[in-house]
């Protein structure tokens, strides 16, 4: 957005044109990164994935997100951009584990 803003100075009068940061109206689409209960991987090699798959979570995040899949059957593990979300449940799937992606409600 622009907006105009007249200034009057000592000897001159001028305009000063200043850019002031738009609204995001439309923001792009988050996906959720869902890990689906797996009866084959074992929990530690489940949670281990999750931790090389997605680095910034934590040894607990990671154990608290395989429980939830293991006790409900699904479980979120990020929620992020939809590139970053292919790559992390592709990712999860070449290591065996089931994974998918959904967007964001």
């Amino acid at each position: 957005m622009l907006s105009i803003k007249l200034e009057q100075g000592v000897n001159n009068n001028s305009a000063v044109i200043e850019k002031k940061p738009a609204e995001l109206k439309n923001k792009s689409p988050k996906y959720k990164v869902l890990l689906h209960n797996d009866p084959v991987n074992s929990m530690e090699y489940v949670t281990i994935s999750l931790r090389e798959v997605v680095p910034q979570l934590s040894e607990q995040d990671a154990i608290a997100i395989m429980l939830e899949a293991h006790n409900t059957g699904i479980g979120l593990v990020i929620v992020c951009d939809l590139e970053p979300a292919e790559f992390y449940s592709e990712s999860l799937k070449s290591k065996g584990i089931s994974s998918s992606i959904e967007k964001e409600d």
